[in-house]
């Protein structure tokens, strides 16, 4: 009988095969590519109570050298973000059905191929028991993501891949293939392990220079400076942004973050040895300072796009302050802020769907047509800004108490004006959307014309999950708690 994890891997990759195999057919192709989607969630789900019950579902593919295998193990953190990518694969592909076919896009069986294959490589992410198969699986989703954010073909969306391309290959053979070989040299092992393999390994500055490799080679987590392909790749299709922004690519940055923090160094090891610290401050910085950059953005993709940088760096800031309780509270805000802010993104399409428009300043009484859109915008804003009951308010109060317990109070204060900005950048949207009256209004009640059923289902889905995931949030504690040593 295969193996749970060997299914959730070949799973993906069947949904490439029935993909192209089906293309002729949108119905039949877009049919089966939502119950691999299904399949894939279940299969990982069913492994839940297994992890809980502090088992470690393993499996060795091949060994290139008998200490470097492609090998996968399952713990609370890769559990977390296996359900995550899976769960918004199913949703974003309702989505995606809506919003290709209302536009009319080129392509569409290569998209959902393309998709399937980012998704294996999230979920091989996920799984991967070392760094080497990590950074496969890494590298197998920037180039399965390239088609997708370069799908119209336009000279924009050219130019938008090339920077999107070159910033992240470039920093994950520059930087990360460097650091991976100097940790192997080192620890004689690429393992990932509880409480770190690196302690007594390497000392002194060495230690702070390493991971300073670690997080800019980790481009996909949009640490300040090296976020500019963030920015580009909104050239693409909506879906895509969703995929990107909360789905795959950036989660498996901050995942990584996390994962190289906990189970390379090791939490206790960089906070005994104080060479981790700068790292606590340049997550901070990026927090305030793409919030601020947000807020002077007119286009709601970019706007958007700049928010993720903002929270991502949340991510890394909780890994950073290096005590149990921020690294639970950065774990969650995986899964809090993918869940706002696919919402806010599939928003976004659907007010480009039904109406055309992309810059805020024209989407003045947008939602009096768009209610039911603009809704579930404000609950995306919301649990995005942490406030209950949103899931995003769980993951913020355990950031904030992780920074008083490391004695950080200064980043309970980023934390807390960052949210302020949150509101500054956020909600507007919603007060123009609902409050002031279009250039063109007349006294007539305007017809409501939201966008296509399949974007509504989507978007009311995830906003659900918004709510569904602060109720839950025990859950998610109990989950996560191993990872910070409780």
């Amino acid at each position: 009988m295969i193996s749970p994890l060997a299914l959730a891997l070949l799973l993906p990759l069947a949904g490439v095969g029935l993909t192209v195999a089906f293309g002729r057919w949108p119905n039949l192709r877009d049919s089966c590519a939502l119950l691999v989607g299904a399949a894939l969630f279940l299969t990982v789900a069913s492994l839940v109570p297994q992890v809980l019950a502090g088992g470690r579902p393993a499996l060795t593919l091949f060994a290139v050298t008998p200490d470097l295998v492609v090998a996968f193990e399952l713990e609370p953190l890769g559990l977390l973000f296996a359900l995550v990518a899976s769960g918004l694969w199913v949703v974003t592909t309702v989505y995606s059905i809506g919003y290709m076919r209302a536009r009319g896009e080129a392509h569409q069986t290569r998209f959902y191929a393309c998709f399937a294959l980012a998704i294996l490589g999230a979920i091989g992410v996920a799984l991967a028991q070392n760094l080497f198969t990590l950074f496969l699986f890494y590298e197998m989703l920037t180039l399965s993501t390239y088609p997708l954010v370069t799908h119209h073909g336009t000279e924009k969306a050219m130019r938008g891949g090339r920077v999107y391309l070159g910033v992240l290959l470039s920093t994950s053979v520059g930087l990360l293939l460097l650091a991976l070989v100097w940790t192997w040299n080192v620890a004689g092992t690429l393992d990932f392990r509880e409480g770190g393999i690196l302690d007594g390994a390497i000392q002194g500055p060495l230690v702070g220079l390493l991971l300073f490799l670690y997080m800019y080679g980790i481009g996909k987590a949009a640490l300040m400076p090296m976020h500019r392909w963030l920015p580009a790749a909104m050239v693409a299709p909506t879906p895509v942004s969703a995929l990107l922004h909360a789905v795959a690519v950036v989660k498996a940055g901050v995942f990584t973050v996390v994962k190289v923090i906990v189970y390379i160094f090791g939490a206790d090891f960089l906070r005994q040895s104080g060479t981790g610290d700068w790292l606590m401050y340049i997550a901070g910085a990026t927090v305030l300072l793409a919030s601020f950059i947000a807020m002077t953005k007119n286009n709601l993709k970019a706007r958007l796009a700049y928010s993720t940088i903002s929270q991502l760096s949340y991510i890394i800031l909780g890994a950073a302050l290096f005590t149990p309780l921020s690294i639970v509270g950065a774990s969650m805000h995986i899964a809090m802020h993918a869940m706002g802010k696919i919402t806010l993104f599939f928003c976004a399409g659907a007010i480009y769907v039904a109406t055309h428009k992309t810059d805020i300043s024209d989407m003045k009484g947008i939602g009096r047509v768009m209610p039911v859109t603009m809704f579930a915008f404000l609950i995306g804003s919301l649990s995005v800004i942490g406030l209950p009951p949103l899931g995003g308010a769980w993951s913020k109060f355990y950031l904030a108490l992780g920074a008083v317990e490391s004695g950080e109070l200064v980043f309970v204060a980023v934390l807390m004006i960052s949210s302020l900005l949150n509101i500054a950048y956020l909600l507007p949207v919603v007060g123009r959307g609902y409050f002031s009256r279009p250039d063109d209004a007349d006294d007539t009640k305007p017809a409501i014309k939201e966008a296509p059923i399949f974007c509504l289902v989507a978007l009311c889905l995830t906003a659900s999950g918004c709510i569904v995931l602060f109720f839950y949030a025990d859950r998610l504690y109990q989950l996560l708690r191993p990872i910070g040593g409780g």
